[in-house]
């Protein structure tokens, strides 16, 4: 049994009944799927408009039985023994069947069955008048019924460039489905008028305010908690003065009130990984052991130390330690609750090739003899994207310096243990600092990664995006458009970007209406604040300017969704060792609107996979889902995702139909959000979901698709075993010979700058550097040409 198999069987299982509804209301009176009884035969052993379709290893029959609901025909789809795969009947791909459509429209779709296994759900294709025929999405697990029972179903909108679509009943473990009684109808137009409650400029392009309340800690971890509270660590705080008195500090932030609370923290979690566990408490791992020493010789240390955070006590609590330090560490959580951990430095300055699993089941790192290994260096905070299959995605974000070695970004498969390069990602080496995240729904399976750096080289950072489809049996990366130009600010005042100007340290966000806000950034090494944020959407592939922070966020910022349907961002560090305390806040367009929908009461808020839970709204919504909430630091989150939920519809009652499958929605919990055809959500109710504990049927497992299983990228299995990774004391792109360690004198000033004392003098005082001593004899920069242990002195300026 394969890891991302097994990870699946852990979570998905028999699965309790869902509601059903009565069929809803059509928007004509003509059903659109042709021959929807089977009553009419075709040329071969299926009915006309009727076809086989499936993969995977299984045996299966289809039967055109006379056990109908209607008539004298229904199909059944049979599976009697069940590796992988699925089996379906399929709405014949051909214009002659397959019912038109018209993009932006939605469709109810129903049919009458019976099941003998909990393993079947409603699965959509579509045509793209350019790519042809491909898979869209799963939209309903169907519950086990012994008698005929209806299913009803929603369509997400429509995409661009489709025409046509074809459906069925997907069966991924053993048993059977019998389908009978089709019907497909065009949802009534339910768009309310627009009604814009602000200015023309706020409902353009919203507004951002900054808090009257500042930030009390020097945090660069936010982390969006279960009960809508926000817990922000700063540990030092990127101070060395504060780690050697041993003041760590978080704080928690109540949205609803506007206060913080300053929380003792027993550790320096500077620089952590943190990933919220299934039951909403939050594991922070590793921190700051040691800063860098004067001198140079000796960079950042890793400490093993991890720890879990309570919203309820808020409180933290140690857990065992891991195998090594980990400083900048990855955090994703697994389809069946483990996180799986890797890169950061370890206790020496090293750079870690340990990977690590803390179990969901013990509630512990595992030793080391148990997590497979590849003795591979993946870096600082690298991006690694939980993909629906459970093979994990590394995007090639990362922070500092260069990627890692090849094409730079890699599909990894924990269980065959291997790394498979990935091609497309442009400059692969200036995507320092940049961002990435699995686009709205999870379900498309597409990553954006946008901007980034080189803070070794210090170029101008970049305006460049990619986009894979991980759907694709060979996926690579394809160029985006490029990130929108705003204004930067060298020192004097903000000016216009020119040329190739782009942004490292940016932030995305993903947004409830199934858009992406990026905001924040700079343009190089801790240093040259970019003012410029936009709205990406995945639909169309373009990016819309809005109004822009006006704060500077760059390095050590966040940026993070609120459960209101706002964003608030924090913090910035720049290389002269100051921090902005000031807190932003962005209210979208999507607010200014009209009236926001009200989701009035949510049956259930304990979640299963495949369940069908119903909420009920105050007027129409066009779609529903859950966010996962935000967890973020330097620019990375990659467990932010957006689970479409497809809609049962009957009046002010909404059924809400879960993936079955938790590689798509780990478990935990989820902001849920209802949405109006205007794209204005409602405020957040929160859910949490996961797999009941009962449920162990040993032929369950989630509906997993064959998405990239013909890579053509070079493979590499695990190498020999190693003890680290060597990294230069200099990773961090600082020059410690200056100043103390929370000031970061670049290694590689900006390519503007001259390599004179001069220059270089003019460039840090420009930067609001201040005083700098000299630690030690050594000057490499030349910048204490009379050697009286101060940079940048009136009488170095005068020396040659």
């Amino acid at each position: 049994m394969t890891h991302r198999r097994r990870t699946a069987l852990l979570a998905v299982g028999t699965l309790t009944a869902g509601l059903l509804l009565a069929a809803p209301q059509s928007a004509s009176a003509a059903n659109l799927i042709k021959n929807p009884g089977f009553e009419t035969a075709g040329t071969g052993d299926m009915p006309a408009c009727w076809s086989k379709s499936g993969w995977g290893d299984n045996d299966f029959t289809f039967t055109t039985t006379s056990d109908a609901h209607s008539g004298s025909k229904a199909m059944k789809v049979e599976l009697t023994r069940r590796a992988e795969g699925d089996r379906k009947a399929l709405i014949t791909e051909s214009t002659e069947c397959a019912p038109l459509v018209t993009p932006g429209k939605q469709y109810d779709l129903g049919l009458w069955y019976k099941t003998t296994t909990p393993d079947a759900a409603i699965t959509l294709f579509r045509h793209d008048t350019t790519a042809g025929w491909q898979y869209w999405t799963d939209l309903k697990t169907l519950d086990m019924a012994g008698s005929w029972t209806e299913a009803t179903v929603r369509t997400p909108e429509v995409p661009a460039g489709t025409d046509r679509i074809s459906w069925g009943v997907s069966v991924y473990g053993t048993g059977s489905a019998t389908t009978d009684d089709y019907t497909m109808d065009q949802v009534p137009d339910v768009t309310p008028p627009p009604d814009c409650t602000g200015t023309a400029e706020e409902c353009a392009n919203g507004r951002w305010d900054v808090l009257p309340v500042q930030n009390p800690v020097r945090s660069m971890h936010s982390v969006v908690l279960h009960n809508g509270k926000v817990l922000l660590i700063a540990g030092s705080g990127n101070s060395e003065e504060m780690f050697e008195a041993g003041t760590f500090t978080s704080a928690v932030y109540d949205p609803q009130n506007g206060s913080y609370k300053v929380i003792p923290t027993p550790d320096d979690m500077f620089c952590a990984g943190h990933v919220q566990l299934q039951d909403g408490r939050v594991l922070v791992m590793s921190g700051n052991k040691g800063y860098p020493s004067a001198d140079g010789t000796i960079g950042y240390q890793g400490y093993k130390d991890s720890y879990i955070f309570d919203p309820e006590t808020e409180t933290y609590t140690r857990t065992n330690d891991m195998n090594d330090g980990h400083w900048y560490p990855s955090a994703t959580i697994l389809g069946n609750g483990d996180v799986i951990s890797f890169g950061g430095l370890k206790e020496d300055s090293t750079g870690s090739v340990t990977a690590e699993i803390f179990s969901e089941a013990e509630q512990q790192w595992q030793p080391l003899w148990k997590v497979n290994q590849t003795w591979s260096y993946w870096g600082l905070y690298p991006s690694m994207i939980l993909m629906q299959d459970g093979r994990l995605f590394y995007s090639g974000s990362h922070v500092f310096g260069n990627n890692i070695p090849g094409t730079g970004s890699a599909i990894y498969d924990y269980d065959a243990n291997t790394i498979t390069q990935v091609p497309g990602l442009q400059n692969k080496d200036e995507r320092d600092q940049s961002a990435s995240v699995l686009l709205p729904p999870a379900q498309d399976q597409k990553v954006l990664t946008l901007g980034g750096g080189n803070i070794d080289t210090n170029p101008d950072a970049n305006r460049l995006t990619d986009i894979i489809d991980l759907k694709q049996p060979d996926p690579s990366y394809v160029a985006g458009p490029p990130i929108p130009q705003g204004t930067v600010d060298f020192g004097n005042g903000r000016v216009a970007q020119t040329g190739d100007q782009g942004k490292m340290y940016v932030s995305a966000v993903l947004l409830p209406d199934g858009k992406v806000l990026e905001t924040g950034g700079a343009l190089h090494n801790r240093a040259n604040p970019v003012f410029e944020t936009s709205i990406f959407d995945p639909e169309t592939e373009t990016f819309d300017p809005v109004a822009v922070d006006p704060e500077a966020r760059g390095y050590h910022a966040s940026a993070f969704l609120l459960p209101d349907g706002r964003v608030m961002t924090t913090g910035d560090n720049p290389g002269n060792g100051s921090w902005n305390h000031n807190v932003s806040v962005y209210t979208p367009p999507y607010l200014f609107k009209g009236e926001r929908p009200t989701i009035t009461s949510v049956i259930d808020t304990e979640w299963n996979y495949g369940d069908t839970q119903r909420i009920t709204v105050d007027r129409p919504v066009a779609k529903a889902e859950l966010i996962r909430p935000a967890a973020v630091t330097h620019s990375s989150d990659p467990n932010q995702r957006f689970v479409d939920l497809p809609l049962s519809v009957d009046g002010n009652n909404v059924d809400l139909n879960v993936t079955s499958n938790p590689n798509l929605a780990p478990p935990g919990w989820y902001m849920l959000f209802a949405v109006d055809a205007n794209g204005v959500p409602s405020v957040a109710k929160w859910v949490h979901l996961q797999g009941p504990s009962a449920l162990k049927a040993k032929d369950a497992s989630a509906h997993v698709h064959s998405f990239a299983d013909d890579l053509s990228g070079k493979v590499k299995g695990p190498g020999k075993k190693r003890s680290a990774q060597p990294v230069s004391p200099t990773v961090s792109g600082c020059d410690r010979h200056y100043g103390s360690a929370n000031v970061c004198v670049p290694t590689d000033f900006p390519p503007t700058v001259k390599a004179t004392t001069k220059a270089r003098c003019d460039w840090l005082k420009a930067n609001d550097y201040g005083r700098l001593k000299l630690n030690g004899k050594d000057d490499p920069l030349r910048l204490d040409l009379n050697k009286d242990g101060i940079a940048c002195g009136k009488k170095d300026l005068k020396r040659r």
